[in-house]
């Protein structure tokens, strides 16, 4: 069961790294934070993939000072309910995806069972890379790897 500190309420940094809260869910908080970003997804989704973008990039650099943050103030590295890296790596996997409910829900399911299987090298920088960056970059992995499948599929159907 997810406990999640009394500061993500109070503390604005772990606040947005628990994905507004969503990472406090008692159960399952990655699946929950990453339902969480499909909102925002589909505030970003008319935008240009240029703006898209650079929504990722920055997005990108501010997770890793808030994952890094909240986990140095918590003392646990990757907390489970830092979820703000699977915010970004569902953005990235919906980068260019088409439009409808079918590919959304296509990219929720590929992103997530790239999260939680960690292939390598997912799994080499889930264990190898530290800090901020690291609780980062295995999300940043598996939504890569899930937009390339999610694209091959569109490509086809």
């Amino acid at each position: 069961m997810n406990r999640a500190p009394a500061s993500v309420w109070r503390n604005p940094v772990h606040f947005l790294a628990f994905g507004l809260g969503s990472g406090a869910a008692p159960w399952a908080p990655g699946t929950v934070g990453t339902l969480a970003a499909i909102p925002f997804f589909l505030l970003m989704q008319p935008l240009s993939l240029f703006w898209y973008g650079v929504i990722l990039l920055v997005t990108s650099l501010i997770g890793i000072y808030l994952c890094g943050k909240t986990s140095d103030d918590m003392g646990v590295h990757d907390h489970g309910g830092i979820v703000w890296d699977e915010f970004v790596g569902y953005w990235l996997t919906m980068f260019a995806a088409p439009p409808g409910w079918l590919w959304i829900i296509i990219g929720f399911v590929l992103f997530r069972v790239f999260d939680i299987i960690k292939p390598w090298p997912i799994s080499w920088a889930d264990k190898k890379v530290a800090g901020g960056l690291g609780i980062m970059l295995d999300d940043i992995l598996a939504g890569l790897m899930a937009l390339a499948c999610l694209q091959l599929l569109a490509l086809f159907f």
